[in-house]
């Protein structure tokens, strides 16, 4: 079922859903992108006068699922055992018509098998999100992952993205959405962050008053560019930069051996002191603002680039790899003119790029700093809102359901 052709009349603003159900599945509730806007797209539903079910096996983020309207459905949707996934479409099938489900949004592949069939046993529309790349380049990976592209509606969260799904699977492009991930640019504004926040921050980072932080947040895996900044760190003390510390914000996960390489660069670099690593951080809004450079410096693509949207929300310089989805999110010279920018791209990998774009960044005086955080802001809240994801989500439904109402 393609969505509606552009002749029908736009929907309302209500995006016409009051007393439908809609039903997300996904592995859990623990924490991560998905999740997060698996909640997001419930809280709008529930606003929107609509039944918004949640199959899932559980997880940390039920409680505030519930609070914001959503309704949990406990259902073992993280299995990839076979025999249970069977199973799983006869349960699902049944949920589907005891609840009178409309449409079944999955985000995840194995739940997606599921949702799949159990709609069209039931004749109910079907909907996926890719929230990221799926690797895998053999015949039964990419089988396996062409779940994904099977949606009436397959919604890509960058342009990065729906390139991959193209390539991969074939897709016919009116099937196809491109939906950025929302940021709520109500948490990440630097008037909602009060000044103690900022400097529990500094305290807790042992940041000496008047020293400046370049901050890079991100788990510890060798993708996320950690040694490319330590380099570009190495750059900038032998060029002279002094009064800046280089924050490594994130968890290894059990990485411990790349933990130890990380060490050891800063130790043989003679940083100790200078870089720092400071475990996983729960107050990203007040991190960003007290930084004065954010860096994304991706070795590998990213699908979407949520920590680039977030610190220009908080009006932080950002300097990203040229790379992935992180792009889309950053205006930088060739598109825009150097006054337009909103932030700097570098060639991924590249550390003596790195300290250079850093290295201005630092330099930017108040009036510049002050024009790029508010283009920066003004440029994130136009595309990459919360609003605009689920209203684009919502209409993404309701379009849905519109058609089939046509086709039957």
């Amino acid at each position: 079922m393609p969505l509606l052709p552009p002749s029908l009349p736009p929907l309302p603003a209500s995006h016409g859903l009051e007393g439908r159900t809609i039903l997300q599945i996904i592995p859990d509730l623990e924490a991560g992108g998905a999740e997060r806007t698996t909640i997001d797209i419930a809280e709008a539903l529930a606003r929107a006068g609509a039944r918004a079910l949640v199959a899932t096996t559980g997880g940390r983020l039920i409680g505030e699922l519930q609070a914001k309207g959503g309704l949990w459905l406990p259902f073992p949707a993280a299995t990839k055992n076979p025999l249970s996934m069977l199973l799983n479409i006869g349960r699902l099938s049944r949920i589907i018509r005891e609840e009178k489900v409309d449409v079944v949004h999955a985000r995840s592949r194995a739940p997606a098998w599921v949702g799949l069939a159990a709609a069209r046993a039931t004749g109910k529309g079907f909907v996926t999100t890719y929230h990221g790349s799926y690797s895998g380049a053999s015949a039964p990976k990419v089988l396996y992952n062409s779940v994904m592209a099977r949606g009436d509606v397959v919604i890509a969260n960058s342009h990065y993205t729906a390139d991959l799904i193209r390539q991969q699977h074939g897709i016919a492009p009116e099937k196809l959405r491109v939906i950025h991930r929302g940021t709520d640019f109500a948490l990440y504004a630097p008037e909602a962050v009060a000044p103690e926040r900022v400097e529990a921050i500094r305290r807790a980072w042992m940041v000496a008053p008047g020293e400046q932080i370049v901050l890079l947040p991100g788990r510890l895996t060798g993708w996320k560019g950690q040694r490319v900044l330590i380099e570009a760190a190495a750059l900038l003390r032998r060029k002279g930069l002094r009064g800046a510390v280089f924050i490594l914000a994130g968890d290894p996960q059990g990485r411990e051996s790349y933990v130890r390489d990380l060490d050891g660069m800063v130790a043989a670099a003679g940083l100790g002191g200078i870089v720092r690593r400071v475990g996983h951080v729960t107050d990203m809004p007040a991190a960003y603002l007290a930084a004065q450079v954010v860096t994304v410096p991706s070795t590998e693509p990213e699908a979407f680039g949520r920590v680039a949207v977030e610190s220009q929300g908080m009006g932080t310089p950002v300097v990203v790899s040229d790379l992935g989805a992180v792009p889309e999110t950053v205006l930088a010279p060739p598109e825009v003119r150097p006054e337009q920018r909103t932030g700097w791209r570098v060639p991924p990998g590249a550390a003596d790029a790195l300290a250079e774009a850093i290295e201005m960044a630092l330099a930017l005086r108040p009036s510049a700093r002050d024009a790029l955080a508010t283009r920066a802001r003004a440029h994130v809240e136009a595309h990459f809102s919360l609003d605009r994801m689920v209203g684009d989500t919502l209409d993404v439904y309701a379009a849905l359901l519109q058609n089939h109402a046509l086709d039957h």
